[in-house]
């Protein structure tokens, strides 16, 4: 059992835990490693119906010597601890608590000259509630998606990272479509180069939400999609309504100086 669900946070981990990560219910801590500075990522996560919550930090320390403490510490506790990676370049430690219903691990990689890691606590009890919520929209042609939200009360925030089949300038119709159908107004859109590839970013808005869509080429019929949709108390405190105000005017005033550039050049 101990086996199955390290090798489940390994492969969740090392894939979908760089994106986000861990756990829930009761405030439980996080695992920590001595000396080191941990940066929490968000505050408590869904991801994929499970509750989780994440840090990472970075130390001087070898990969070896980080592995060696957490598989100590753990197992010096009593709980079932497995180890797995190369032990080189990446690996992962995992603990079960099993009276509590927890899952405690680190993802362990090297990078750049320094230790890094991502410390994961995730809840193997409880679940997220079915019901659906407001959110990013579901695009016609997904191959992949994977959701992320925030628990933070009111409001919040839901992120989804999807790749879509299709083209890039395909997809961002069929973006533009849909939330076109489920009432939200188009604010903002810009289109910028990066690496030269050609990347759009489109602001949706409704009456307290706004969805930020971003899609970039993957190849020529596969899209990747970046969706966050925020409710009505938005991370910078500014008030849903006259955020989106404030948006819609300056869209307007860049199509208005696009516009004149336009008249004025010979």
């Amino acid at each position: 059992m101990s086996s199955t669900a390290s090798r489940a946070l390994a492969r969740a981990g090392l894939l979908g835990v760089l994106l986000v990560a861990l756990s829930a219910g009761a405030e439980q801590e996080l695992p920590v490693y001595p000396g080191a500075v941990h940066t929490r990522i968000g505050n408590d996560l869904v991801i994929a119906g499970e509750y989780y919550r994440l840090a990472y930090f970075t130390t001087d320390d070898s990969l070896d010597k980080v592995v060696d403490y957490f598989a100590k510490h753990w197992r010096g506790l009593g709980y079932p601890t497995v180890v797995e990676g190369d032990l080189q370049d990446e690996a992962v430690v995992s603990a079960l608590y099993t009276r509590e219903g927890l899952q405690r691990g680190v993802v362990v990689r090297r990078y750049l000259g320094k230790t890094v890691g991502f410390c994961a606590l995730r809840d193997l009890w409880v679940r997220a509630p079915k019901k659906p919520g407001a959110g990013p929209v579901k695009l016609e042609g997904t191959l992949f998606s994977q959701d992320i939200t925030t628990r933070d009360d009111p409001g919040g925030s839901q992120h989804r990272s999807s790749l879509v089949q299709g083209s890039l300038n395909e997809v961002r119709q069929r973006v533009s479509d849909t939330m076109t159908q489920q009432g939200f107004s188009l604010v903002r859109e810009a289109g910028v180069k990066v690496a030269g590839e050609q990347r759009f970013t489109l602001e949706h808005a409704r009456k307290g939400e706004q969805v930020v869509t971003t899609l970039s080429h993957v190849d020529d019929e596969t899209t990747a999609v970046l969706q966050m949709w925020v409710g009505s108390d938005r991370p910078d405190a500014l008030p849903n309504g006259e955020a989106v105000r404030q948006s819609r005017a300056a869209y307007e005033r860049e199509q208005r100086a696009k516009k004149a550039a336009k008249e004025a050049a010979p």
